[in-house]
């Protein structure tokens, strides 16, 4: 009993590691793990989940023992596809039964699956920029610069985030290559107005699903959880500030203006 107490501990752990891991927000990661845990019929379930941490302890009325695990979470990205899969197969373990085993391997093809190309995601990120431009009232020309900066800034933020920085240099140095790329197509006369490419191109860079988390962390009640990532959603956009506008006063010091 004890065994199999704790391999369903570890299967619940695994599902919430790949959730955290992947951009889940945390109530969403302790409801999962507590779902998994009541379908191996263990009523007694305590999970508690930060950004970066996982922490659960179960029990049964049968044994007086209690396991207790605890997972670090190093890296986050964002992949819905994963969060989305999960959480399906915990809603399924609560309608029919799956064995432990099943279920481990179950997660290991989700945690396996394939991710976009990098070039999907680079032409993705400058079609988004670009239909930013368009609704920041840019010109053709102003979206055109948009789509391909932020196509070789996705570029230059995925290669620096492979070296293992951390999200502060990533961000600094994407707004400093948008802010470069921008006044290089303004002086070679591809761009017209330069706020309007330099906002559309940071928007890739910008924490929308940080931010979004947060909120939903605060209104569901994990206080710990929505400052934490309030607070790396703010470290962000002060690396984009950082890195735009050091470029940027830097040029007008130098040169005295853009053009």
């Amino acid at each position: 009993m004890r065994t199999k107490k704790k391999n369903i501990l570890t299967l619940a752990l695994y599902a919430g590691e790949i959730m955290l891991k992947n951009g889940a927000e945390t109530y969403r990661v302790e409801d999962t793990i507590i779902r998994i845990c009541k379908a191996y019929h263990i009523p007694y379930v305590e999970s508690f989940v930060t950004p970066t941490g996982i922490f659960i302890s179960v029990d049964s009325n049968d044994d007086t023992e209690t396991n207790a695990f605890i997972k670090r979470i190093k890296t986050r990205t964002i992949d819905l596809n994963k969060v989305s899969q999960v959480n399906n197969f915990s809603r399924k373990l609560a309608t029919s039964y799956i064995s432990v085993e099943e279920g481990m391997e179950i997660l290991r093809n989700i945690d396996n699956l394939p991710k976009y190309s990098k070039l999907l995601k680079a032409i993705s990120a400058g079609i988004a920029s670009a239909f930013f431009a368009v609704l920041l009232g840019a010109t053709y020309n102003d979206i055109i610069c948009s789509f391909f900066i932020s196509i070789f800034v996705y570029i230059a933020v995925s290669f620096v985030e492979n070296l293992d920085s951390n999200l502060f240099i990533q961000n600094a140095i994407g707004g400093t290559i948008t802010a470069l790329l921008a006044i290089l197509s303004i002086n070679i006369h591809l761009g017209i107005n330069i706020d309007k490419i330099i906002i559309s191109s940071i928007m890739i860079l910008v924490p929308g699903v940080a931010i979004t988390n947060a909120v939903r962390d605060y209104i569901s009640g994990d206080l710990l959880s929505g400052t934490a990532r309030s607070g790396e959603a703010i470290i962000i956009a002060v690396a984009i500030a950082v890195g735009v506008g050091t470029v940027m006063n830097f040029w007008l010091y130098i040169f005295g203006g853009i053009l």
